[in-house]
């Protein structure tokens, strides 16, 4: 387990200003609708892998009418922030977040009918056991739909892949769409469908980098502290070159457990 915290409340404040309030990951609403695309979860209880500050969560109650949402998350953090934004929006008889060690999921075999998440397996270096116990939470014909940031291809990403996600330090565990294919396969998933995002988010993180280094910057050097602001402006950049690339491809992975 881990031992420092990674998405700390200053990392919180500073993504929910890039993404909205309570993501922290890019897209906002329309972005989980996407993934839900052809997923109905109405009434049904969902598992929310990676939670973050609660965003989702209170979505796939509010927007999507999921009856029940347990989150789980590894860090104090983001755990506490979306259980206060769970209830803030009336939704803490619906939504719970769980503070959990990285492994197992901690739930009953088929005790889901949706396991989604909004790019947090990127932080789950074994995907199939991610695939495995996605499998095994979910009830029979229960569907998996989640979004997350891959790489394009199997091997070791090039320096420049490299020095971005060590620029990120967020202990990223890209892998790719063949990896994610057949974890997925082999856990027993069928209708397994990958769609490839990075068409859409090279323009928004192209926009994002021109948000960060232009007018807003001097406003965001005074909130955040100069030094951290110039280096996530270092981090943008080299986003944007791993996207443009191809290299770097966020993907919709939808699949269904057999009945």
């Amino acid at each position: 387990m881990q031992n420092e915290i990674l998405y700390n409340n200053q990392v919180i404040g500073f993504l929910e200003e890039i993404w909205g309030d309570g993501f922290l990951s890019p897209g906002g609403a329309d972005e989980v609708a996407r993934v839900l695309s052809d997923v109905d979860i109405e009434d049904k209880c969902v598992l929310d892998i990676g939670s973050g500050s609660g965003a989702c969560a209170v979505l796939l109650v509010s927007e999507h009418k999921a009856a029940r949402v347990i989150g789980i998350d590894v860090e104090d953090p983001v755990c506490e922030a979306a259980n206060r934004r769970a209830k803030a929006a009336g939704f803490d008889h619906k939504i719970e977040i769980l503070k959990v060690n990285p492994g197992p999921f901690p739930f009953n075999e088929s005790t889901f009918d949706i396991v989604f998440s909004k790019d947090s397996i990127i932080h789950i270096p074994d995907k199939p056991e991610m695939a495995r116990q996605a499998f095994r939470v979910l009830k029979p014909g229960g569907k998996f739909a989640a979004s997350d940031w891959l790489i394009s291809h199997e091997g070791p990403p090039s320096p420049q892949m490299a020095d971005y996600i060590k620029d990120e330090g967020l202990d990223f565990a890209m892998a790719s769409p063949k990896t994610y294919f057949q974890a997925m396969q082999n856990a027993g998933f069928i209708d397994i469908e990958l769609v490839n995002r990075n068409p859409w988010y090279s323009k928004v993180a192209a926009e994002e980098l021109a948000w960060l280094s232009g007018a807003n910057r001097v406003e965001l050097s005074r909130r955040h502290g100069t030094d951290y602001i110039d280096h996530q402006v270092d981090i943008w950049t080299k986003l944007v070159g791993v996207l443009e690339s191809g290299e770097h491809c966020p993907h919709h992975i939808r699949a269904r457990k057999p009945i």
